[in-house]
């Protein structure tokens, strides 16, 4: 099971002019898929900070079986389409504007939170084109907070409320993003070029990687690394990022 998702890593204009992010900001992009299993990057690709979220599902190689929990910034049904017929898994946000008809309505359990299980087909004219086949919307409201959440995904059987649970790990992939931030030096770089830039993230994600582990071959704790992010312990609330 993985989270893909991006950091923008913000720089300063006048020293990184090749950086143009907007029109007085430079920045990079670090797009990273993340094992939610061991809480380890096993994929980082530092690009412009212009560079859409969506680029990154091109560069991967969809892993059969595997689950993919994105939000809704990597919505784009021909790259979904290309995972679905790679046999693999993908959860996100579904877009508010989303044409589609119910094909069929199943059975839920109102204490779990979730509202609706629908297996629809699109219906737009262009979306319908680039993913022909069927897709499961789920509708879910957080008990803890009343926020409401609608999921699309792939996965046409995988219990609802599971499919709610398993997006919520993708707030994993936000902690690893705050870890490398607030520990390691990406926001004071010892070089101006792309190279230097690109060098000194990877050297930040290389670092976490060792630091996790050094201390599972310690067994100093289990699970993630101490003062690494630990295990997802966080509802849907405010301060998740979708």
């Amino acid at each position: 099971m993985y989270a893909l998702d991006s950091t923008t890593i913000h720089l300063c204009l006048k020293l990184f002019p090749w950086a143009h992010f907007r029109r007085r900001k430079g920045a990079v992009k670090a797009h990273t898929l993340l094992d939610l299993n061991v809480g380890i990057p096993v994929f980082v690709r530092v690009s412009c900070g212009k560079t859409h979220d969506v680029w990154m599902l091109d560069q991967i190689t969809p892993e059969a079986g595997a689950f993919y929990v994105m939000d809704r910034g990597y919505v784009d049904f021909a790259r979904l389409y290309r995972l679905h017929t790679a046999a693999a898994f993908f959860i996100t946000r579904a877009k508010r504007n989303l044409d589609f008809g119910v094909r069929q309505r199943l059975a839920t359990q109102p204490a779990s939170g979730v509202r609706s299980d629908y297996l629809i087909r699109l219906r737009g004219p262009k979306s319908r084109t680039l993913y022909p086949d069927t897709l499961r919307r789920v509708s879910y409201v957080d008990p803890d907070t009343g926020k409401r959440l609608t999921f699309l995904t792939n996965h046409l059987t995988l219990d609802a409320l599971t499919i709610a649970l398993l997006y919520r790990k993708r707030w994993r992939i936000e902690l690893f993003f705050k870890w490398i931030k607030q520990h390691l030096h990406i926001k004071a770089f010892f070089g101006n070029t792309p190279n230097a830039v690109a060098t000194q993230v990877w050297i930040a994600v290389l670092v976490y990687v060792l630091v996790g582990q050094a201390q599972a071959s310690l067994s100093v704790a289990a699970g993630p690394p101490r003062n690494l992010p630990g295990p997802e312990r966080h509802s849907f609330g405010k301060n998740a990022y979708f």
